[in-house]
């Protein structure tokens, strides 16, 4: 008996049309190499501006379209980074496997990878020490971005705009005591870790454990994933900040990252 297979056909009306409007409007985008006005996309894609507009903030909430201090639109780096993804994470965990090792044999503790997805952080690979006693994160398992050191610093990252519409979306949820729950002090102490270079987590996620993380980048100058050492909070030394500094850098010049005298890049 010959088997007939049965051809499905997409009917036109199963269409999911906020969808198809989303990518008509990262298409308008992608043609212009500047920044564009609401008013020219909504031309481009004969699509109301109040549609486009909420589209368009939709996006910018994804991390899929960019919006600058003059109102006008662009793609975000994000969509890069998501072409390529399965190649960068397996290249980031390839190269910070390594450094990480050499970190946890220095310091005696736990360091992490970490890489964001969404408005959470996910704990991607880890080094353990050869201690009974230590801090034990577990793949896969994730963190609000504000209770986590890398995670604010991937906030501040952002600017202003995105860490109210972080704030916005999660309420801040407070986890312990020390907790940043109100969007004023949360956003100092992210700009403050970007600005330094690094970021501690000072039982904010939970008591008696305390993190310092820094940043990796690609070489779009993008972020790419979180390094980090976690240990009791009385066993964390601020001396291991320089260590972790320094390799967070060897790392990201091996995955493509180029030093230059402009900031890295940052959303405001």
């Amino acid at each position: 008996m010959t088997k007939v297979k049965a051809e499905i056909k997409v009917k036109p009306e199963s269409r999911i049309q906020v969808i198809d409007r989303a990518a008509t409007l990262l298409d308008a985008i992608s043609r212009y190499s500047m920044p564009v006005t609401l008013k020219a996309l909504s031309a481009d894609t004969n699509l109301a501006p109040s549609t486009a507009f909420r589209i368009l903030h939709s996006l910018i909430d994804n991390h899929f379209v960019d919006r600058d201090s003059t109102g006008k639109y662009q793609l975000s780096g994000r969509l890069i980074r998501l072409s390529n993804y399965q190649y960068q994470n397996v290249d980031f965990r390839k190269v910070a496997i390594p450094y990480m090792e050499k970190l946890r044999d220095k310091f005696g503790e736990t360091i992490n990878l970490t890489a964001r997805e969404g408005d959470v952080v996910i704990y991607v690979e880890k080094a353990i020490p050869n201690r009974m006693m230590h801090v034990q994160q577990i793949i896969g398992s994730r963190a609000p971005l504000h209770v986590t050191g890398v995670g604010k610093m991937m906030l501040g990252m952002e600017g202003h705009q995105g860490i109210v519409g972080y704030a916005q979306r999660t309420n801040l949820p407070t986890y312990t005591r020390k907790t940043f729950s109100n969007i004023e002090s949360l956003e100092h102490e992210c700009m403050l870790c970007v600005e330094q270079g690094f970021a501690y987590d000072n039982e904010e996620a939970e008591i008696g454990v305390g993190c310092i993380g820094v940043l990796l980048y690609d070489r779009y100058g993008e972020v790419v994933a979180g390094l980090s050492v976690s240990a009791p909070i009385e066993r964390r030394r601020d001396e291991w900040v320089k260590d972790l500094v320094k390799a967070g850098k060897s790392i990201s010049i091996e995955l493509g990252y180029v030093k230059t005298d402009a900031p890295l890049k940052k959303n405001n």
